[in-house]
């Protein structure tokens, strides 16, 4: 345990740049609580002790905005950049060498039963906001795009991007689609034209209506 605690320390310093000093890690960086915490919790699930497992991955969420089950695997110099907001589910399986940022969900598609939550791969990088959803494998070296939500198996050496993701970059090499769509949905985009085209509209409306009522007052001054 003590080999692992120095190599997740080592680890930071080689993932990020912004790490001065060991103390300030220690005392400051709640990615690192968190993979500690969840090195102990998943030892007592091991051991069935599934409540106190539970109750410390629930206070280490409290206090760090990382949610980690402790019946997810987890390997060697994981690395959370940032991890507010991070959801690793139960049948989670991450292998060495993993960076994940912030809003990162590694979770599943319904209430499926056994196996339900993604495996990732030996260094694979998955950047913040990105949703891995179900019980799908993300080969090892890749990385998911930013937003990305990943319903799919992932081959190894791929770039993946998207909603819903797709491979874009295999072997170092661009992968083509035709009817790839790069432009994440914007909502409020979306309503700001909806609102711009009801505005053209009743502009219209309203000055057919003016039309009408110059002519109406044009005829009854003729008739008079």
């Amino acid at each position: 345990m003590a080999n692992i605690i120095v190599e997740d320390l080592k680890n930071v310093f080689d993932q990020d740049p912004a790490a001065r000093s060991r103390f300030e890690v220690i005392l400051t960086y709640s990615g690192l609580h968190a993979i500690w915490s969840h090195r102990i919790a998943h030892w007592l699930w091991r051991k069935k002790r599934y409540l106190l497992a539970r109750c410390l991955s629930q206070f280490t969420r409290f206090l760090t905005g990382i949610e980690i089950h402790p019946g997810a695997k987890i390997g060697r110099r994981f690395f959370m950049d940032h991890g507010m907001g991070i959801v690793i589910g139960e049948t989670c399986e991450i292998g060495d060498d993993v960076t994940i940022f912030q809003g990162v969900t590694l979770g599943g598609t319904g209430k499926e039963k056994g196996k339900r939550h993604p495996t990732i791969g030996n260094d694979v990088l998955i950047s913040s906001g990105a949703r891995v959803l179900g019980s799908i494998k993300v080969g090892d070296h890749s990385k998911i795009g930013a937003g990305s939500v990943v319903l799919h198996d992932v081959p190894a050496y791929s770039t993946v991007v998207g909603i819903p993701g797709r491979v874009v970059k295999q072997n170092g090499k661009r992968v083509h689609h035709h009817d790839l769509d790069h432009t994440l949905p914007d909502p409020v985009a979306d309503k700001l034209a909806a609102l711009e085209k009801r505005i053209t509209r009743l502009t219209e409306e309203l000055r057919q209506l003016r039309e009408e009522q110059k002519e109406s007052q044009m005829e009854k001054q003729k008739e008079k």
